[in-house]
């Protein structure tokens, strides 16, 4: 318990937390066969990621300047780029923040494609496999980055519509630690202190006085 509490202070203060992941357990639970089905259309979704911004310019402040904050994490500007738009797409089309779902990876999986926790929870968001079972396909690899990301957001959402909007405890629900106050603090923190974006157009400039 002290040391999840040391780490989230760290993490609320700004200072990142090396190889360290806090992956938890989503758990299986009955589906009404309304909600299973519109979690069934959003998985299969196959349409080409894109970054969805008033204009293209502001799309290009938004990947440069989360390209830039991501890039010791992944070097390689082509695959980090590739994950960016994938991240926004599928946070989107979820109704998510994408810059929530990157301080939710960096809590769950570090950045870290092949993951996989002691619980058995895969990939970028840390999908338990049993969400393929109930909504997906037999051919559907939770590490692949685009499937990952679509599990992952469309499970997110589920859960926030589960509790009204409430985005504190869906975060609970999605970790699997429902009424524990860590994990939602982590990617809270996380996504305040490495994530948050403003947009250019929107900073008000100061006036001389």
């Amino acid at each position: 318990m002290l040391k999840i509490l040391r780490i989230s202070l760290l993490v609320l203060l700004g200072v990142s937390v090396p190889n360290m992941s806090f992956a938890g357990s989503q758990r299986e639970e009955p589906l009404s066969n309304s909600v299973k089905a519109l979690m069934q259309r959003s998985v299969s979704d196959r349409a080409a990621p894109t970054l969805t911004f008033a204009t293209e310019e502001e799309g290009r402040a938004w990947l440069n300047e989360m390209s830039q904050r991501l890039q010791k994490r992944m070097p390689d500007q082509q695959h980090r780029e590739d994950f960016l738009r994938t991240v926004h797409y599928e946070a989107s089309r979820a109704g998510l923040d994408p810059q929530m779902v990157l301080g939710l990876i960096q809590v769950e999986s570090g950045f870290k494609k092949y993951a996989v926790s002691s619980v058995g929870a895969r990939g970028f968001m840390q999908v338990m496999p049993f969400w393929v079972r109930s909504i997906g396909a037999n051919d559907h690899n939770l590490f692949l980055l685009r499937t990952n990301l679509r599990y992952g957001c469309t499970i997110l959402r589920h859960y926030v519509d589960i509790e009204r909007g409430d985005l504190y405890r869906a975060l609970g629900r999605y970790n699997g630690s429902l009424g524990k106050p860590q994990y939602p603090n982590l990617v809270l923190g996380a996504w305040r202190k490495h994530w948050d974006y403003t947009p250019n157009s929107w900073k008000v400039t100061p006036r001389n006085i």
